[in-house]
């Protein structure tokens, strides 16, 4: 009887450990994600600074307000608004563990998300198709290197959110992936908040 009730304290000691572990793990994680996305702003910061400086080099070419189609803009805007609004959703599924709800609107959240940047596509394809590419003028080099690099950390996103519905469906909601969901939403807003500053800065300013 002591043999047993030993091994019974010895196993739930062995979970409660493994669960602390799993749980420190986490959070060690999160905060390692958060030290990424502040050198993130630091590469935003840069690209945004030297756009600054390089927006009235325009080399007799075109400026913002000769290219800069804003009612087009918005509309990418406003889907990749929405597209953390659905994300915020995963989250508060995640937390009431409805794994299939997870699935739906991390799926919502990719259709978005690729319809913004098929939009960028476009409007970099009619751009440069008008002869209006980055090698024109250094402020359209400056730009399109900035709204570029959103582009390829959204791509990223997209890429992610696969993985995570895929690891989702055959894991479930196990701890790692309710701090991979985290560490997603972190990078998805942060995405979301840099575009505002692109759609600010570059666009609106750029018409006015």
């Amino acid at each position: 009887m002591l043999t047993k009730s030993l091994i019974q304290s010895n196993f739930d000691y062995n979970i409660t450990h493994t669960e602390h572990s799993h749980h420190n793990n986490g959070a060690i994680k999160i905060f390692g994600f958060w030290i990424y996305l502040m050198s993130d702003c630091i590469l935003f910061a840069t690209l945004f600074a030297t756009y600054a400086v390089l927006v009235n080099n325009t080399a007799g070419g075109p400026s913002g307000k000769d290219i800069f189609n804003l009612s087009f803009v918005l509309i990418e805007t406003f889907l990749l608004l929405f597209s953390s609004i659905t994300y915020g959703i995963t989250m508060l599924s995640m937390n009431k563990g409805n794994k299939d709800q997870v699935n739906l609107w991390l799926a919502l959240t990719f259709i978005l998300g690729l319809s913004f940047i098929t939009m960028e596509f476009f409007e970099f394809h009619e751009l440069i198709t008008k002869g209006y590419g980055p090698n024109r003028s250094a402020f359209l080099s400056s730009f399109f290197v900035l709204v570029a690099t959103h582009g390829i950390h959204v791509s990223v996103g997209l890429v992610w959110i696969i993985i995570m519905i895929i690891q989702t469906i055959k894991r479930g909601l196990s701890t790692i992936n309710q701090t991979r969901l985290i560490c997603l939403s972190l990078f998805w807003h942060f995405l979301d908040i840099i575009w505002i500053c692109v759609f600010t800065i570059v666009y609106l300013l750029g018409v006015i």
